[in-house]
């Protein structure tokens, strides 16, 4: 991502930047080819069957073929029985709502506009990716059904019809996982960690020896730095593992995918090291091993002692390189060992479906409102109009708003795009030169083969990308694959094409025009409520139940786990903006990455000090360092909301405040604290009001 902002910011050729963008996107990596491979052959199958036995609804059979989990055998199974959970879920809804409104028009309206809402704050909390589209998907094309005049029993044999086509999909493609599947055994989120480390490690290594990088190493890296953290994030979010140790890792995601970005970026600039750059890089390389063999063997890194000051050097960003290696140890720094075995956690800790947020957090609320009128819009333009054909609009708004939170130009780029190419040029094209020259499913199975692939192929890129590549499968399976023949009338293909043009513009005009802001407002209103939030955390609790203060704990910590996320891909959005304020936002946004990894390790450390607020069993501390430890997070909490302040333009000081409170602390831990067998608890909270206190100085420099 460095290096595609240094490109931006300094190629004076838009069109020569976009080409190289499109071929580092589109360059295969290890697994791509497999995994393009086994969406193809899913895809296929289920078209197949769903047109040898005539099951209706098989366009949605064949898009779930391409969205269900890929990430492990185990991965595939629960998101496929999750699925067809939700899909039974979804069909009861539908089945049981519409019998109190089929019989009044108006309520029957609103029953269809509060599903909506429903189908979009659905897509917002719901955890599983594939369980919300599912939902969305079972509302999007089970409501409309009830809106035609038909027996009752025929709409229920649709609905029905429709659970069919979704089951189908699902167990074909699940089925298509597992025998093909080949994986290399080891931890989902280890494993691609160390792959990255070890790059950079090699990519420090040959410069310490003052030999040219190899290509291998190059290209390794920009695929790295393509790909960025999001599937390791889907990776650790669907993961069994403790809930200190997924914050604890997610914090080490963002580091790592900051040093990729870095040393990738380091990879486009000429220097030459001198004998003592060459000593802290083989230094550097040598920790990053140290780094990796702990990680791998599951064990907690041990500090690093790196030249992180002011000492000259002639290789650029090598001092931002060792800041944020020293800060991976810190990721662990309330842990003292990491588990042998990763149990789950309870249910109380990891909601297995929905956010820990879904209910406190406005912004899901404010999704749900957009979507719902979005797609709402939609709704009374085609019955207005007596034109059901282009109903594809209200399924469109549903299945685009799956990347709709924290949206952007690019992806609304992305969807005009890949409609167009989806149902224009390949769904029209092919009916008008191709089709009518085919006269067995023989030869369209070759076409639908072809256009998966390469819908496939755009999947499998960067989230940057990849939604390009889904609107081409949805728009060419609206018009190909919706009836038991080859569809070779245009009028078909036009409505449903206006249909999706149609959603397409509702939601920018909802999203981006009415009810939208610019990508680099929106990334510095994000940054600095995440650090209003990182205040407010230090806060807590505000209650004296154990039990209210725990689940408050976790929805806040799910709110700024949720938010830190969304800064990345926020991020990406401002290099596709243009305007007066570029340069403005640009530099903004180099600043909000820098000081996210010190974001995240505050945020680590605060979830372990919150621990002796409550006095959880073992975190017991007496009274008199309890009132000084509260004095400290209260100042720590004024300092986040002075950052936040001078992010905002205004202008405030109270670091001083929190260096005195932390030194307090330690003299009164110091001259209090019991001697014995609990004296390393102490030890340890005076460990972490050192290292908050570092880390707000630290950012504090980046802001």
């Amino acid at each position: 991502m460095a290096t595609v902002a240094q490109n931006l910011q300094e190629s004076t050729r838009p069109l020569a930047w976009f080409w190289q963008f499109i071929k580092e996107e589109l360059a295969p990596y290890p697994s791509r080819a497999g995994t393009v491979a086994r969406m193809v052959i899913a895809a296929t199958l289920v078209m197949i069957i769903c047109m040898t036995f005539r099951i209706p609804y098989g366009f949605l059979a064949a898009i779930y073929a391409l969205i269900v989990s890929r990430e492990s055998p185990r991965a595939t199974l629960q998101s496929a029985g999750t699925i067809l959970l939700v899909t039974g879920i979804g069909a009861v809804y539908v089945l049981i709502s519409v019998w109190f409104a089929i019989s009044f028009p108006v309520l029957h309206f609103l029953w269809v506009i509060g599903s909506f809402f429903l189908a979009f704050y659905a897509l917002s909390v719901v955890t599983n990716a594939g369980a919300a589209s599912i939902f969305v998907i079972m509302i999007s094309v089970g409501v409309p059904l009830w809106d035609r005049i038909l027996p009752a029993e025929t709409n229920v044999e649709d609905t029905l019809w429709l659970c069919l086509a979704v089951v189908t999909g699902v167990v074909i493609t699940a089925a298509v996982e597992l025998v093909l599947e080949r994986r290399r055994s080891g931890d989902d989120v280890v494993i691609p960690i160390s792959d990255r480390l070890s790059t950079i490690e090699r990519l420090m290594t040959r410069y310490a020896g003052g030999d040219y990088i190899d290509a291998a190493t190059k290209e390794q890296l920009m695929q790295f730095a393509m790909r960025g953290t999001s599937l390791l994030r889907r990776f650790l979010r669907r993961s069994d593992y403790p809930i200190q140790y997924s914050v604890e890792m997610g914090g080490v995601i963002g580091l790592v995918g900051r040093l990729v970005d870095l040393a990738a970026t380091l990879t486009q600039l000429g220097f030459e090291a001198s004998t003592g750059d060459q000593k802290r890089l083989r230094n550097l390389a040598s920790a990053l091993a140290s780094i990796r063999n702990e990680l791998l063997n599951r064990r907690i890194p041990g500090p690093l002692q790196l030249n992180t000051e002011q000492e000259p050097t002639g290789v650029p960003l090598l001092r931002e390189i060792e800041h944020t290696v020293s800060l991976i140890p810190q990721a662990f720094a309330a842990s003292g060992s990491i588990p042998d075995s990763l149990s789950p956690v309870d249910d109380n800790q990891r909601p297995s479906l929905l956010a820990s947020d879904a209910f406190v957090n406005p912004d899901h609320l404010r999704f749900a409102l957009k979507g719902c009128l979005a797609a709402s819009i939609c709704y009374v333009i085609y019955n207005a109009m007596e034109w059901p054909g282009i109903s594809t609009a209200v399924t469109t708004c549903l299945l685009t708003a799956l990347s709709t939170i924290g949206s952007s130009h690019q992806k609304q780029i992305l969807r005009i795009l890949g409609a167009l190419v989806g149902g224009f040029v390949l769904g029209m094209g092919s009916q008008i030169f191709i089709l009518p020259h085919l006269d067995s499913i023989g030869g369209f199975v070759l076409l639908f083969v072809a256009v998966t692939a390469l819908a496939a192929w755009f999947m499998t890129s960067s989230p940057r990308l990849s939604y390009f590549g889904m609107q081409i499968a949805v728009a060419f399976y609206l018009i190909n694959v919706a009836e038991f023949k080859m569809q070779t009338s245009l009028e078909v293909a036009r409505d449903r094409v206006v249909g999706i043009l149609l959603g397409l513009f509702a939601m920018w005009l909802i999203f981006d025009q009415l009810w939208g802001m610019p990508a680099a407002r929106e990334l510095k209103e994000t940054f600095t409520s995440n650090l209003r939030l990182l205040a407010q955390f230090a806060r807590e609790p505000v209650s004296k139940n154990l039990r209210a203060a725990t689940e408050r704990r976790f929805a806040l910590g799910e709110t700024i786990n949720t938010n830190l996320d969304k800064v990345r891909a926020l991020a990406d959005g401002v290099l596709l903006e243009f305007g007066h304020s570029r340069e403005q936002d640009l530099a903004l946004r180099s600043l909000i990455r820098r000081a996210q990894p010190q974001m995240r390790v505050l945020f680590i450390m605060q979830i372990a000090e919150w621990k002796y607020r409550v006095h959880l069993p073992g975190f017991e501390v007496p009274e008199v360092i309890a009132v000084q430890q509260r004095e400290f997070d209260d100042r720590l909490a004024e300092s986040l909301d002075a950052m936040a302040d001078r992010v905002e333009g205004r202008s405030t000081g109270a670091q001083q405040t929190l260096q005195e409170a932390r030194a307090r602390l330690e003299r009164t831990i110091q001259a209090y604290c019991p001697k014995g067998t609990s004296q390393g608890r102490y030890d340890a909270l005076l460990l972490l009001g050192r290292k908050i206190e570092s880390s707000i100085l630290s950012l504090t420099n980046e802001v």
